[in-house]
């Protein structure tokens, strides 16, 4: 018999999800003779899920379909329905709006009967619809096969709060009770995964793709992770991984709980304040609020260890002011990877501050920090001509760091967002101005290369010294300088080409190939402003 015959439960849950949910289930009893059963638990739908999943299972002898006689309001319930109706010695769960590559399980499963283990967690990849562009979660944590004999050897399992890219044993989880926050419990995985890891299993890591996680920025219902304009999603966040941080310290685990706030100060602080800017007033206050009174629960080592971290020098900040300000300069921080923009304060005595109104976050930590790990900023300036179109570049300064290194170049390139392919790219030599403050840098684009698409700007500076580091570029100037324009295109007649600044501030680029593709723009501008 096939040693990994029937050995697996599945459990898919979902709620109004009637255009996906077929799909996730049919990824999960594609995955063959492995699969004990699917467990579809229905959150009380109303549009038609329930029967959609009836009718399934009465052509598919594998397929359970629990009804839940309420809507539980949270994604815990129904994952805890599922593991209690489990039969199978190993578990693993997935949402109605995913699917499961083939082969994952028995990937999963060949890694948890080989070493023995309670958990085996493979690389999920999340998939951006309709372009089907891909990025790993978590990639250097699944970079290669592991055996971890405890959770507290591997700290960064804390940062891979899914639930969904791992198969746990069934028995584990109920010798230990480890059950999903019931009803309407946002961020309910971070709370699930603290109480594995605070269960200390045995842990198998594997880098093969186990989990599709797709990801819909456009649909009409967004997911808890992309909903985030609402204080209450932030205000969720908070308490989750607050609860996560007593879960593993009531367990002993000292530092598995230290990673948990490492990984909000990294993670999701640095991300929310890259997007303070686009929220109300009354928004960014109560979200300033209540991250000084979450983060004042924090012991003072949080900041200290590596201080020069930006999502720690972000939340000394937040800590220091008590109503919202900096914010532009507080996003380029927090962008990935950080800048840190001008001007350059010092305290009286000479210690580097954040500003001269905030002297208290000392800065002194960036004289120590070798120079390719700083936060450099680099603006960027990108003015389309018929007659030949430039990017222009400005290096600055950062307490004299910059200088010791010695910058001498920078590579450029231009990557398209949703394909990841590289469409432009050059190096340039880095010029120090008369003063020393800044280095200059001029390229030529050559804008007919790229055709279509959207263009993430990505730069290395290269120093005399043999380091380099990645920088993003700060996109310079008003709404002149980031205006549409259109240019001669030998290939296509006519290109429309934009600068643009990101989320995070950084320079990109759109680009519309030919009549019909200006065309269409002109014409999506126009509905939007008639909407």
């Amino acid at each position: 018999m096939n040693p990994h015959h029937a050995k697996v439960s599945v459990v898919v849950i979902g709620y109004d999800d009637a255009a996906h949910v077929a799909d996730a289930v049919r990824s999960a009893l594609a995955q063959g003779p492995a699969v004990r059963e699917v467990i579809a638990v229905d959150d009380r739908s109303t549009d038609g899920s329930a029967a959609l999943l009836d009718a399934l299972a009465d052509a598919e002898p594998r397929l359970t379909v629990i009804h839940r006689p309420a809507n539980s309001g949270g994604c815990g319930s129904p994952r805890n329905d599922g593991i209690d109706a489990a039969t199978a010695p190993y578990v693993m769960f997935l949402d109605s709006d995913d699917v499961l590559p083939r082969g994952a399980v028995d990937a999963l499963l060949g890694a948890a009967g080989e070493h023995e283990v309670q958990v085996a967690a493979g690389l999920c990849v999340r998939r951006e619809l309709p372009s089907g562009r891909e990025v790993p979660w978590e990639r250097e944590l699944y970079a290669r096969p592991a055996l971890i004999s405890h959770p507290a050897r591997r700290l960064r399992l804390a940062h891979d709060t899914l639930c969904v890219n791992k198969l746990y044993r069934t028995d584990f989880l109920r010798e230990h009770g480890i059950r999903f926050p019931e009803g309407h419990y946002p961020y309910e995985d971070f709370v699930f995964t603290a109480r594995v890891l605070a269960a200390a299993p045995r842990i198998a890591l594997i880098p093969d793709t186990v989990y599709i996680w797709h990801v819909r920025r456009t649909a009409d219902h967004l997911s808890i992770s992309l909903d985030r304009a609402g204080i209450s999603n932030w205000r969720a966040r908070t308490e989750a991984n607050q609860a996560a941080y007593e879960t593993l310290l009531g367990a002993g685990e000292k530092q598995l709980a230290w990673a948990v706030h490492a990984k909000f100060l990294d993670h999701e602080l640095r991300m929310y304040t890259r997007e303070l800017e686009l929220r109300t007033p009354e928004y960014r206050t109560a979200w300033w609020d209540l991250t000084r009174a979450y983060l004042s629960r924090f012991d003072a080592a949080d900041f200290t260890v590596d201080p020069a971290a930006p999502g720690r020098l972000v939340a000394r900040v937040l800590l220091s002011a008590p109503t919202p300000r900096d914010l532009p300069r507080l996003k380029e921080l927090a962008a990935r990877p950080a800048r840190l923009l001008p001007p350059y304060a010092r305290a009286s005595d000479g210690t580097p501050v954040w500003s001269s109104d905030l002297p208290q976050v000392t800065l002194d930590h960036f004289l120590d920090r070798p120079a390719h790990l700083l936060p450099a900023a680099v603006d960027a300036e990108l003015r389309p001509r018929a007659w030949g179109t430039r990017l222009r570049l400005r290096l600055h300064e950062l307490y004299g760091r910059m200088a010791e290194a010695g910058p001498a170049a920078v590579d450029v390139e231009f990557a398209h967002r949703e394909e990841g392919r590289v469409g432009l790219s050059g190096t340039a030599s880095l010029v120090a101005d008369r003063y020393g403050d800044t280095w200059s840098a001029e390229i030529p684009v050559e804008l007919s290369a790229l055709g279509a698409g959207t263009w993430d700007l990505r730069l290395v500076v290269l120093f005399h010294d043999g380091t380099s580091r990645e920088v993003s570029a700060h996109a310079r100037g008003g709404p002149g300088l980031l205006s549409r324009r259109a240019v001669p295109d030998v290939h296509h007649g006519v290109l429309l080409v934009q600068p643009y600044r990101t989320h995070a501030g950084a320079l990109g680029l759109r680009t519309a190939s030919g009549w019909r593709g200006m065309t269409e723009v002109l014409s999506r501008r126009l509905r939007r402003l008639l909407h």
